[in-house]
This record gives C-alpha cells, structure tokens and sequence, in this order.
C-alpha cells in the first residue's frame, strides 16, 4: 500500500535529521568547555510508561548518563533533577540532590520504570512546580532552566499548553522522540529553533544524538549567569562564567546608569581569559546595568545584563580619634579615607572656651596628621572637614586634652 503524503513527510524529515547529523559514538568525549562552562537547572522528562520497553528504558537510562557525565555539577554549576512520566508522575531526585558525578551516575543507573499510562499533562504539572518554585529540591532563582522530554511519541492528552506556559516562564524546551508519531505537536513544544531543540532518532542511535543535544543544552545556559558581588558605594565587582579563551576573543563590558544617555556609558574591554572586572568610580545611591558582550570570530555570543544599585555614601569623616597626646601635640586621626570623591581635608584646632582656631590642609590620602604647638594641660576643640569633590561637606568634632607640661615646659 502506497504511503500517503503526509507519512512520506514525515519519514523524509526523519531521514534527513539523521544524515545530517555527525556519527558521534555514544559517550565520545565532549568539548572542554563543557566541564565548568557554565550554570543552570536541568530537569529530564523521562517517558517511564507501559508503551516503552524494558530494552528501550535500559537505552535512555544510558544515553541520560552519557550526556550528562561531562558536566560540571554543583552549587554554582549545573543541577540535575529527573522526573518519570507514568499513570501518577513521580519526581525521582530533585536539583541539588547530587552534587557530584559518581552520585548522579549511580541514581541515574538505579531508576526504575514506573509502566503504566502515559500521563505527561501532570508530569508537566509537576515539572512546572519545581522548574518555577524555589524551595528543597526546587530550581535556583535568577538561574537559566531547560526541560529536556525523552518521550517515545505516545502521550495522553495535549501538551501544548502547558509547554507554551513553561516557555513564557523562561524554560527553554528540548525533545528527543524514539517515535515517529506526532510531529506538528512537538514542533510546537519546544524552544526554537527547531532544528537544534528536536531530535527523532531511533532507540537504538541515540547516540548520533548526544554531543548535539549537549551543546544545544551548553548553548542555552552558558554565559547566562553575570552577577554583581562586593558592591559598595563607588564600585562593584562583575563576574561571569568562562565562554572564552585568550585566542578566541575578548569580552566588551558596557556600565551606565539606568535611563542616561548611552552616549555617556563606560565601555571596557577585557581578554578573553578573564572572568570578572572590578568597577570603580560609580556614583553612591545609584542605578546602574552592566551589559557583557564575548566577541569571537568562531560562534555568536549574545549579550547578557544586570541590574544594580550602589550604596548610599558614607561620608567621611565618620569616626574621629585622638592619640599620641603630649604637653605640646595630639595626633588626630578619622575615617574612613575616601580619596576617589575627597578633594582634601581640612584640620581646625583651637583651645577651649573660645581660643582663635588653626586650620591645617591634608591631603586627600592622609587619615591622620599630628597637631603641633599646642599648650599643655589644655582642652581644644578639634574638628576634621572633607571637602567632597561633588561640592558637599562633611565634618565632625571631638574634644582633647593635652598632657600636664614639666617645669622646663
């Protein structure tokens, strides 16, 4: 019997994503940037149902544990949590539970096959559970997440609904097939574009499939995590995973405050072996984005952004000590020093109650300075100005005493 149009679609589509995809053998080596490239939440939909067999579960078990041994896995790195979809869905480990790969391999190879029917509508409820709520086992916040279905194209139910819900909320979809059944409904699942984010491959070669589906994985996640640590009034500290080398390209930094002229941002340039860049010279109280651009001329990179906001200024002076008190001197000393908005300081002295006052000029670099030719015994108002170069000012008094002087004083 002669195929009809829309079966002979379908087998040529399936032909031609197998040919022209690399004969990779299954756990052949992935590139280096996969170990420590990058952060993110993994959660595995795993068809665990009666309509897969006891063959092809074992084969899935093992293309898990080969795709996923390169990996990083961590606090800071890549999580991995595996769900089973049958008649009730159970949620095998969640991300966090294995921090290692020797932990991981083991759960992966100890997973039993729940059969059943193929509920993957609340399979699906449950993955949005612990993809969008954070919590034990639940996925990081502020983290790129991806769902990756391993399904045998059998399913109860639509799922495009719920798919399109887990997209809008930011999880990048992936899925493999070991059917040939409903192609339309799962072009329409997964993450654009199609062609990198959904694989038909026979249960028997899914290795072919394995360096493509990780570096489609590695492609979603990486650089992804750019965060901002240390920061303080006048600077902070950027920090990013490595998608570089020092001969493959170099990172662009672009910093300016939220809503100013573009024409007036700091723009940087750092080598492509670098993973942080110190900021310094922001304003205090202020909102600020960064954006981090790796420009290479083997891959497109595209741009990642933060948001922050810098602390309110601690004016100097706000602390005044006295020390080194002698019948003729006091050594004086404030903080904290300030010398990026400091223009200079300025030292006033003058004895109690209403003695003419001595000014002395510091520089911006100094925190102390000794007072000399004071009278002994004598109790003097002394009082330390920064002058900002903003214009502001800011000063702070103490009272001190000097010692009683000798009869040759």
């Amino acid at each position: 019997m002669p195929r009809s149009p829309p079966a002979r679609a379908l087998l040529a589509w399936v032909c031609a994503s197998l040919c022209l995809r690399p004969a990779t053998p299954q756990g052949a080596g992935a590139p280096e940037t996969v170990a420590g490239c990058c952060e993110g939440d993994l959660l595995f939909l795993v068809d665990s149902s009666g309509s897969v067999s006891s063959y092809e579960y074992s084969r899935i078990l093992s293309f898990l544990g080969d795709l996923l041994a390169p990996f990083s896995l961590g606090p800071d790195e890549v999580q991995v949590g595996v769900l089973q979809v049958g008649t009730s869905p159970r949620l095998e480990f969640g991300f966090g539970r294995h921090q290692s790969q020797a932990a991981l391999q083991e759960a992966l190879r100890a997973l039993q096959q729940l059969q059943g029917d193929t509920n993957t509508g609340a399979a699906l409820a449950l993955a949005r559970e612990r993809l969008l709520q954070p919590g034990p086992g639940g996925a990081r916040p502020g983290v790129p997440k991806v769902l990756v279905w391993l399904t045998d194209g059998v399913m109860t139910g639509s799922v495009l609904q719920p798919m399109a819900g887990l997209r809008q909320a930011g999880v990048a979809v992936l899925a493999v097939s070991t059917g040939y059944g409903n192609l339309q409904e799962l072009q329409k699942v997964v993450t654009p574009p199609e062609e990198r984010h959904l694989h038909f491959v026979d249960i028997d070669s899914l290795g072919i499939i394995t360096a493509d589906l990780r570096d489609a994985i590695v492609e979603l996640i990486r650089v992804q995590r750019f965060r901002v640590r240390e920061v303080t009034s006048r600077g902070a500290l950027l920090q990013w995973h490595p998608v570089l080398t020092k001969d493959t390209g170099h990172y662009e930094i672009e910093v300016g405050p939220v809503g100013g002229p573009p024409d007036r941002n700091r723009r940087l340039t750092h080598s492509g072996d670098t993973t942080s860049a110190h900021l310094t010279g922001l304003q205090p109280d202020t909102r600020y984005t960064a954006t981090l651009t790796p420009e290479s001329n083997e891959l497109f990179y595209r741009p990642r952004s933060v948001t922050f906001t810098t602390l309110p200024e601690e004016l100097s002076p706000a602390q005044v000590l006295i020390s080194d008190s002698s019948a003729h001197s006091l050594r004086v000393s404030w903080g904290p020093l300030q010398p990026d908005s400091v223009q200079e300081y300025l030292i006033q002295f003058g004895a109690l109650p209403a003695d003419r006052a001595q000014t002395v000029t510091v520089s911006r670099l100094q925190n102390s300075t000794v007072l000399h030719g004071l009278q002994p015994d004598t109790s003097y108002l002394v009082t330390v100005s920064a002058r900002y170069q903003s214009g502001q000012e800011r000063a702070m008094s103490v009272k001190a005493c000097t010692q009683e002087g000798t009869p040759e004083s």
